[in-house]
């Protein structure tokens, strides 16, 4: 018996999270917002169309989708806060938010030591 109890503690390590509820619920909006093919062409397009904005108009051939799909993929990435939307007379452009796709990044980092070890 005394030998069992040995190896769970050996095994069980005090596992404590690093997230508040908030940042928590912060990166759920995110990645559900990123759990779609289509927003994550769309982020993809954003990231290698640096400088600038990229017009609704221009995804609907490259993503094949309706306008009004688009504008509905481009509206859940403005509300979770990795978009940012400029009207320019009737035509509404897209950009990364700067920054934004930084804490998804940290989120999934190895830790320096697990890098350094592998």
């Amino acid at each position: 018996m005394r030998k069992v109890l040995s190896v769970i503690e050996s095994c069980c390590v005090p596992v404590a999270s690093s997230l508040s509820d908030e940042e928590a619920a912060e990166l759920e909006r995110l990645l559900r917002a990123l759990a779609d093919r289509h927003r994550v062409k769309i982020v993809s397009m954003l990231a290698q169309a640096r400088p600038g904005a990229i017009c609704v108009c221009d995804f609907v051939p490259s993503l094949g989708l309706a306008q009004p799909t688009v504008s509905y993929h481009l509206k859940q990435l403005v509300e979770a806060g990795l978009l940012a939307r400029e009207r320019r007379g009737t035509f509404a452009y897209y950009s990364l938010v700067p920054g934004a796709l930084a804490r998804v990044r940290e989120l999934f980092a190895e830790p320096a030591g697990l890098a350094a070890a592998g």
